[in-house]
């Protein structure tokens, strides 16, 4: 059965990390990266209100460039930032249209739903305000991005049968992996017939250079392949799926994306046990061993973000990214309005509440080490 989406090629070009030359969007790269990109049959563009420089920059690089009818360009609406009242998010979309010159948006998404920012939509009557502007032919598909819980997602979906599709953070990292749960949400998803767009193959470039051990076991199964290949086609190899993102910033990631995309196959059998050892092997790097219950964010008299804190102290001891480490510091815990580890007391009741029995007082002196004293 023919599902939305399903003509578009499974490689879509995420414009969040364009190239930059003196501070400023790299105009002149994003136009050959766009004409590469066209030239090999790929259509589909994914921008946001949010993304500074992002929708004036393919204005310029596609938009003015290319018949409207040659892609399909993606923006989203996030409410929950600077949004006062209705008119304001409402702004966002007007802002949209006239920053990108589209004329109408294909695919048109409420931004980042999950936890606290869901309110907003809500309050703000989103849901009624994009399915006003699809009867108006200025949206032709509406859905929503989303960052929380399987739980959460099945709320929404329940609460709003009329999204069309759902764009989700999916890769092999994430797949089973408690604080994201990417398995989980793609299956909510399925169970309500909703194609779903991936976000964040490469987890924010992190799986472009994984851990040596998880890289050996790539390079023995293919010495060719880059490992970022190996992340896009685990995500493009799932059923219902529109299509997978990837956040292209150079020519060169563009054109090692293309030369495995273009004729895209799902993977054999064998590829999927390769990717299931590196998964294994991600996996047996010790870590702290948080399973985000926050069971310990209940009892906590500080409302320290503890397990944002070792999500991101983890992503630090997988990749030794230490930007990308703390950017997620800064988004889970001060984002999500909690305190930083430094705020903590030691009273010592997260211990008594952890199921897992982390040391949580000791954990989080290493943290303030890393994310605020270094």
């Amino acid at each position: 059965m023919a599902y939305l989406g399903e003509d578009i090629k499974k490689l879509g070009f995420g414009l969040m990390r364009l190239p930059q030359k003196d501070g400023a969007i790299d105009i002149e790269q994003t136009k050959v990266m766009v004409d590469k990109f066209l030239e090999q049959g790929f259509t589909y563009f994914d921008t946001a209100w949010a993304y500074a420089g992002s929708e004036d920059a393919i204005r310029q690089a596609l938009v003015e460039r290319y018949p409207r009818d040659k892609f399909q360009l993606a923006t989203k609406n996030a409410a929950w930032i600077n949004c006062k009242t209705r008119e304001d998010a409402i702004n966002q979309f007007e802002t949209s249209l006239k920053q990108t010159g589209a004329g109408y948006f294909d695919f048109y998404l409420l931004h980042n739903l999950g936890e606290h920012r869901t309110k907003f939509f809500d309050d703000f009557k989103l849901w009624d305000f994009v399915q006003e502007k699809k009867a108006e032919g200025l949206i032709k598909h509406v859905g929503f991005s989303f960052h929380s819980t399987p739980e959460e997602l099945e709320e929404i979906l329940n609460a709003h049968p009329e999204m069309e599709f759902v764009q989700l953070q999916i890769n092999y990292a994430d797949w089973e992996n408690p604080a994201v749960q990417s398995r989980g949400c793609y299956e909510v998803a399925r169970k309500h017939n909703k194609p779903v767009i991936i976000m964040e193959p490469v987890k924010g470039g992190t799986l472009a250079n994984p851990p040596e051990s998880v890289e050996k076991i790539f390079k023995a199964a293919d010495s060719k392949a880059s490992s970022s290949s190996w992340a896009i086609r685990f995500a493009a190899d799932l059923d219902g799926i529109i299509t997978v993102l990837s956040g292209m910033s150079n020519i060169e990631q563009m054109e090692d994306n293309l030369s495995y995309m273009k004729d895209f196959k799902k993977l054999s059998d064998s590829e999927r046990e390769t990717l299931n050892k590196a998964r294994e092997a991600l996996n047996a790097i010790p870590l702290i061993p948080c399973t985000t219950c926050n069971y310990c964010a209940k009892v906590c008299p500080k409302n320290i973000g503890i397990s944002g804190t070792f999500t991101a102290m983890n992503i630090f001891k997988l990749y030794g990214d230490e930007a990308g480490a703390k950017h997620q510091e800064d988004w889970l815990v001060s984002g999500h309005q909690k305190a930083r580890a430094n705020e903590c007391i030691k009273c010592g009741k997260c211990e008594e509440a952890c199921p897992q029995h982390i040391k949580i007082r000791d954990e989080l002196e290493e943290a303030v080490k890393f994310f605020i004293e270094g």
